[in-house]
């Protein structure tokens, strides 16, 4: 029931945005890279590694905590995360003043990306237990902020070194982001128990509305991971970030080499990919609401083997950025869906648990993705045979696609079936 102690579900997802648009600010990291090669003659590739440290340990870290999110709450966990994060990032502002790129790794890739991985999977669960109505909306609104936050970022880290220099730039970003995580997280809470939305109570009362389908199951996060079904849902985002991971990476040199576009065109058309992530996260999750969970990944899948089958053909620049920008749509929206997924298919009781287990297979996807199409473009002169190459994965992730909708459905089926068979039986007795 609602109390008039409950807070406000949607200053509860402002708060979940307010933790992502902190931390999304990673992908930013590119904008950092000239500015430390100027300054201490360290090269890309030395520099670009600490972005790849930050995502290994925000999947490490995300597996670990999740358990402790359901411990000890999102509150607790976001609390760490603000710490370790705001540390990071500002520890990036001694190295840099030390000259130190061992400290950098330290400071930015350990210790934000432990921050990154807990406050990534902190208002997750709490949301879709706030929301239980619109489960696709409430984790796109939130990871929809990750997707955006690189635009907010980017321009105000460029004026800032630019004008303070790049130690004070990472310490006013550090210190902003952990006012920004700390605010936030003090306002997180878990629903009380057995609490609906009056959306949800008004329409049971009146009859208005059907039952929803049922979880497929309630399940420990050390259950969930023995299931065929956890490692499809691994390996379809493992495959959904590899290929997406590698278009983000290639795109500007892919764009000038198949479409022609000039280096300032290609820069516009990596900006709006920025947008399309973030977009994309708040689309497809809501959408997902109304497709169902299953249906949206078989269109992801369906679309991205069309489109990446056409990449290598399309010369035409305006119909290559198009399709591009389509396939990031569906890049963002796996994140976002995927938590409402999880949710489905094992119920809530420890969602920020297993959350953090299937985020594994982002550390290992970002380490893959782009190494992947820098190797096969290396080997084999054009980026034609990675994107052939990709069309087999997600070939393979479309059929996994398929299996896991058989899944859902043959188990809801058999749910409502039994809640039927009770409901006549009681009927019989009264």
């Amino acid at each position: 029931m609602n109390t008039s102690k409950t807070k406000n579900r949607w200053l509860i997802a402002l708060a979940a945005v307010g933790i992502h648009i902190s931390i999304g600010s990673v992908y930013a990291w590119s904008v950092f890279s000239n500015p430390l090669h100027d300054a201490f003659g360290w090269d890309l590739k030395q520099i670009s590694f600490t972005f790849g440290i930050a995502i290994f340990f925000l999947g490490a870290s995300a597996a670990v905590m999740g358990h402790v999110v359901e411990k000890k709450g999102p509150r607790f966990t976001g609390l760490i995360a603000a710490t370790f994060f705001g540390a990071g990032v500002a520890g990036a502002g001694v190295a840099t003043m030390l000259e130190s790129l061992y400290l950098l790794y330290f400071s930015y890739g350990v210790l934000g990306g432990i921050g990154l991985g807990v406050g990534y999977v902190t208002p997750v669960s709490t949301l879709i237990k706030w929301f239980p109505d619109r489960r696709g909306l409430a984790t796109g609104l939130a990871i929809m902020g990750f997707g955006f936050a690189s635009m907010i970022a980017s321009p105000v880290i460029q004026a800032l070194i630019s004008s303070v220099g790049i130690p004070t730039t990472f310490f006013i970003m550090g210190g902003t982001y952990f006012v920004v995580m700390i605010s936030a997280a003090s306002y997180l809470e878990r629903p009380p128990e057995g609490w609906q939305p009056d959306c949800m109570t008004q329409a049971s009362a009146k009859k208005e509305v059907k039952p929803k389908a049922c979880d497929c199951s309630q399940q420990d996060a050390n259950d969930a991971v023995r299931t065929p079904q956890f490692w499809g849902l691994w390996i379809m985002i493992f495959i959904n970030i590899t290929c997406g991971i590698a278009i983000i990476s290639a795109a500007s040199p892919m764009a000038q080499e198949i479409a022609g576009l000039s280096a300032m065109q290609a820069a516009t058309m990596v900006g709006i990919m920025g947008m399309l992530n973030g977009l994309g996260r708040l689309f497809w999750s809501s959408a997902s609401d109304y497709l169902t969970r299953p249906n949206t990944f078989l269109a992801f899948f369906v679309i991205q083997i069309a489109a990446f089958t056409l990449l290598p053909s399309l010369s035409q620049a305006l119909m290559f950025q198009l399709v591009v920008f389509l396939i990031m749509t569906c890049y963002g929206g796996g994140f976002s869906t995927l938590p409402a997924y999880i949710g489905d298919l094992f119920g809530t009781k420890q969602l920020g648990a297993i959350h953090g287990y299937v985020l594994t297979a982002w550390a290992l996807a970002g380490l893959t993705g782009s190494s992947l199409a820098a190797f096969v473009r290396e080997l084999t002169g054009s980026y034609t045979m990675t994107m052939y190459i990709f069309v087999g994965m997600l070939t393979v992730a479309l059929m996994i696609a398929v299996a896991m909708k058989v899944y859902v459905a043959k188990t809801q089926r058999a749910i409502e079936n039994a809640q039927g068979t009770e409901t006549t039986k009681d009927m019989a007795s009264a």
